[in-house]
């Protein structure tokens, strides 16, 4: 609820309380956005090496309450703000510019210890040794996400209309409270979470030794059989409680790192080899093979992006009254997106999965890369209408003459619903596809930092929806031609960024089809002391394209 209140509206208070322009308005919540998402990579990576998920979170969830005080002040106190006078408005301070943009900027360095810690906290509740645990597991992360995005429902439904018509300060008082609130009943539940052990001092640090032994290795010839590499043997798992991952036939040239040495050919019980062990390598092909996904989610998050920033700026063109007395807040139209999700969720959990289960036997219904491929293909399809109403609008603009950065353009609001929904849609399947996929996929020890891969991808996408902004505005801008994106959406082509959103859309979906085809996904042993059998986790190493043979 904190995040969404802030992030949904903000760009329309840039633009109406400090006077920022557009491009600026929208490059300015891009690059926040952006931060947000980013800095988890630096709080994962301090959890899992040193504070542990935890701790980790308590810290920053404090300098997360810290940033909603202080940008509640921002907005309340008149002295923070640009003053008006005579409808002629000036610009924010200095002063009064980075008062603001601090307490953002503290926020996002709140939720780099808060966003990628709480849902691996979460998971890490259940035991994987355990049937009944791990098969409630499957459905943890969709109900996790459900979870978030009430809150995201509350904000985009009563926040956003609370600012606009009650006071930014309120609207933005709500959350900070409600954010204190939520993170006291949290620290009750402190004496009764599971806390899982670190088994690994540096689980980062392993990445680089592999990468170093396998280049020193690099002149040895490989072994025929994989039998032949360094890997302790099962007693040496057994009595840490590591899991064993099993060799995979992809990145060869990365199995050099586990050649054995000739002093200890003959024993695979002891952990002080100078050679890394086949676990500790397959730790790594994982890592590269995620960042191939990774990379083919950076698209897909730029058209996210454009939920809370330009979605909105073209809705405020539009029709928004409902009845005689009531103006729809732009940005209210977004809770579309989460109403359209918290109806899905249930239905994928409840009757998709199970359905599915029944016909491919997965227990997941379908395979993770499935489920990402199944959600990027509806995104394509809700920005093809995306693109598709905004030729309409400026069809309409065109026919009856609708000039001015201020008028209102006689068509409904509701002619974006479809664009919103449908993206509530494909992220019950990409969003929550993806926090799952990477967690699953990640290296034992390095679950916190692997679920920044999904966190990052989203920063990196907003990142990137900045920059084509700025570009954008800038290239069609000159000569004296009409701007695809500017100051006024009723005298640009916004219709032309949405195609060009299209394509490289499109695109991405067949670059998407290719990477997940050279996929191999995690298999690992898992064992227990008290176990009198080993069993091999339901990891298979589905190599088809999306998985579709399983």
């Amino acid at each position: 609820m904190a995040f969404y209140g802030v992030a949904s509206n903000l760009v329309n208070y840039l633009t109406t309380q400090l006077h920022e322009e557009t491009v600026a308005s929208v490059r300015n919540v891009n690059n926040w956005s952006g931060a947000v998402w980013i800095t988890p990579i630096l709080g994962a990576y301090i959890a899992d090496t040193y504070l542990g998920r935890y701790w980790t979170f308590t810290v920053s969830s404090l300098i997360y309450a810290m940033g909603m005080i202080l940008l509640t002040m921002a907005v309340s106190f008149k002295f923070m703000k640009p003053t008006c006078t005579n409808g002629v408005c000036n610009k924010a301070s200095p002063l009064q510019i980075a008062f603001f943009y601090s307490a953002l900027y503290i926020i996002a360095i709140g939720a780099g210890g808060t966003k990628p810690n709480i849902s691996t906290f979460g998971a890490d509740q259940f035991d994987d040794y355990n049937p009944h645990e791990k098969k409630l597991k499957v459905s943890f992360f969709n109900w996790w996400m459900f979870s978030s995005f009430v809150g995201a429902l509350f904000a985009t439904l009563c926040l956003v209309y609370i600012q606009e018509n009650l006071g930014w300060g309120l609207g933005y008082g709500i959350p900070a409270v409600g954010l204190l609130l939520s993170l006291f009943i949290f620290y009750l539940g402190t004496p009764i979470y599971r806390h899982k052990v670190r088994k690994t001092k540096s689980p980062a640090r392993e990445l680089f030794q592999v990468l170093i032994a396998a280049f020193n290795n690099r002149k040895l010839q490989l072994p025929d059989s994989p039998s032949e590499l360094q890997e302790f043997d099962l007693q040496y798992y057994i009595q840490t409680g590591k899991r064993q991952v099993h060799h995979t036939p992809v990145l060869r040239c990365l199995d050099k790192a586990a050649i054995k040495d000739g002093s200890n050919n003959a024993d695979t019980s002891n952990p002080s080899s100078s050679s890394c062990t086949v676990t500790q390598v397959e730790g790594v092909k994982l890592v590269f093979g995620m960042m191939l996904i990774w990379l083919v989610t950076l698209i897909p998050s730029t058209i996210w992006a454009q939920i809370n920033t330009l979605f909105v700026k073209q809705g405020t063109t539009l029709d928004r009254n409902l009845g005689p007395n009531f103006q729809i807040p732009a940005a209210s139209l977004g809770s579309f997106v989460t109403f359209s999700m918290l109806l899905s969720v249930p239905m994928y959990d409840r009757f998709f999965v199970p359905f599915m289960r029944k016909k491919t036997g997965n227990p997941r219904g379908i395979t993770l890369l499935q489920r990402l491929g199944i959600g990027f293909a509806i995104q394509v399809i809700a920005i093809a209408i995306a693109y598709a109403v905004e030729v309409r609008r400026m069809h309409v603009i065109s026919m009856h003459h609708v000039v001015g950065p201020k008028e209102i353009v006689p068509m409904s609001i509701f002619w974006l619903l479809p664009q919103y929904v449908l993206l509530g849609i494909a992220d019950v399947f990409n969003a929550i596809g993806l926090l799952e996929f990477f967690y699953d996929q990640s290296p034992e020890d390095m679950q916190s930092l692997g679920t920044t891969f999904f966190t990052s991808g989203i920063g990196v996408g907003n990142f990137l929806n900045s920059f084509l902004v700025t570009m954008v505005a800038k290239i069609t801008g000159t000569g004296g031609g009409k701007s695809w994106i500017g100051n006024n959406l009723n005298d640009s082509h916004l219709d032309y960024y949405y195609g060009f959103l299209l394509v490289i859309s499109a695109l991405n979906l067949g670059v998407f089809l290719w990477a997940s085809s050279r996929y191999v996904y995690k298999k690992e042993t898992l064992q227990a002391l008290n176990e009198d059998c080993i069993r091999i986790d339901g990891k298979t190493m589905d190599t088809s394209p999306l998985g579709l043979q399983v």
